[in-house]
């Protein structure tokens, strides 16, 4: 099984978190993003028509889209279980993942802050402030789920789920752009909760092979 994903990619790092809690074994293949590796021909037409990351290879089967991803990786290993089969727990679960996944990510991901900088000609300031907002927006939704539905060490329940792997990365990127995210304290727990586990760290950025440090 291959990955082939970015070290600082929060879709990459929730299918590192995944792979990781189910102790599958797979080789890491790095995309640089940053230089648009992710945008060859080669890439799109053979792994990942999105032209994005990651893309999971497993023999001839590939598969892009991170939440697709976890999702079949939980039918092909079911231990344990990230997306509950529960009713209600699992409506739960996908509400936080699709609200991080759906409303957080996609404006503040690496295509879009380049689009601001380079097709509309924000300043810089402009860009931290673009990206502090709708971190903001969407961190306060994440804070009022996890206090409605939450209060515990992960975000449902007593083990990690697929909310877990999205949160994780996506409050690891605001922390590294310098979000101040004290307002969202049980999001806070459980992120710091999670990084203390194996799985998750290390699954983090600093540790896979591509990285290069700010």
């Amino acid at each position: 099984m291959q990955l082939y994903n970015f070290f600082n990619s929060s879709t990459s790092y929730r299918v590192r978190i995944a792979l990781a809690l189910k102790g599958v074994p797979f080789t890491y293949v790095p995309v640089n993003i940053r230089t648009g590796e992710h945008r060859n021909e080669s890439y799109r037409s053979r792994l990942n028509p999105s032209a994005a990351v990651p893309a999971l290879i497993d023999g001839d089967f590939s598969l892009g889209q991170s939440l697709a991803i976890i999702d079949w990786l939980d039918e092909r290993f079911p231990e344990p279980r990230l997306i509950p089969l529960d009713g209600e727990v699992r409506a739960r679960v996908l509400e936080l993942s699709y609200l991080i996944s759906c409303d957080i990510h996609p404006l503040n991901n690496l295509r879009v802050l380049r689009y601001l900088e380079t097709e509309l000609g924000v300043t810089p300031d402009q860009k931290r402030a673009w990206y502090n907002h709708w971190i903001a927006q969407g961190m306060a939704g994440v804070e009022r789920l996890l206090t409605k539905h939450g209060k515990t060490p992960w975000c449902f329940g007593d083990a990690p789920t697929l909310a877990d792997c999205c949160l994780v990365p996506q409050m690891a990127n605001a922390l590294r752009m310098g979000c101040d995210l004290d307002a969202y304290p049980l999001s806070l727990s459980v992120y710091r909760h999670a990084s203390a586990h194996p799985a998750f760290a290390a699954s983090q950025p600093k540790l896979q092979p591509d990285y290069v440090a700010p």
